[in-house]
């Protein structure tokens, strides 16, 4: 399966309060170090959400200004929907328990020519076998990836949970859109994700079987599959 799957950098860029306390905490997919104080994050009952960032370097990546800017959103509507299982969601300009903002660190555009290849092949076996499904893994060339760090800091800045995240689309459980952001833009939805998971939880959400999808998730993950077609 590593075979079929893009890789991307755990990196750090130095956004993070303090990088001291992560320990590495990996998922099946996704190469991941976290640090929680979870007394601190089960207490908390406020949450304020600030406008994800991207880093100089990866600035430099072949995306436009508006592809960087739905990545961004991507994240944010991602952990806006998990942490508000658990969090109140309050205004940028109101004070909060908690204060969480993303940096990207890394993005690699998808290949859309082999997207789109890998597109025309998954119709083919509903062709030849009309009603029986047939999973077609998608081509292993130009898989597109991510890479971000985030961290949540109280009332008084102090660091009180961080990740650092890497993941690269595969071939296997990633559908081939034919864009550029394609592959970024769903891996900005599932980093979301899992650091809303890490708050709300106040602990990693790798190495553990995932519990069923809350409706709010479910709603949200439509609007933004919705969103991305409209595209």
């Amino acid at each position: 399966m590593a075979a079929g799957c893009a890789t991307a950098p755990l990196e750090r860029s130095g956004s993070l309060a303090s990088y001291a306390n992560l320990t590495p905490s990996d998922g099946l997919l996704t190469k991941s170090q976290v640090s929680i104080s979870k007394a601190d994050i089960l207490a908390a009952k406020t949450l304020r959400i600030e406008p994800a960032a991207i880093t100089v370097a990866a600035a430099t990546e072949p995306f436009s200004d508006k592809q960087r800017s739905l990545i961004k959103n991507a994240i944010n509507r991602a952990m806006c929907s998990t942490l508000s299982e658990r969090f109140r969601i309050v205004a940028p300009t109101e004070t909060a328990d908690l204060s969480v903002r993303v940096v990207i660190t890394h993005m690699a555009p998808t290949d859309a020519t082999a997207a789109g290849v890998s597109k025309v092949a998954s119709i083919v076996p509903s062709i030849v076998a009309p009603g029986v499904p047939i999973p077609v893994p998608r081509l292993p060339i130009g898989l597109g990836s991510l890479s971000a760090e985030a961290e949540a800091r109280d009332r008084n800045g102090n660091q009180k949970a961080a990740m650092i995240w890497a993941r690269g689309a595969n071939s296997f459980t990633s559908p081939p859109r034919v864009s550029s952001d394609g592959d970024a833009y769903d891996l900005a939805s599932a980093f979301g994700e899992d650091f809303g998971k890490l708050l709300v939880a106040a602990e990693s959400p790798f190495g553990k079987v995932s519990a069923p999808p809350s409706l709010d998730s479910l709603k949200a993950t439509a609007e933004t599959m919705h969103g991305h077609r409209r595209r």
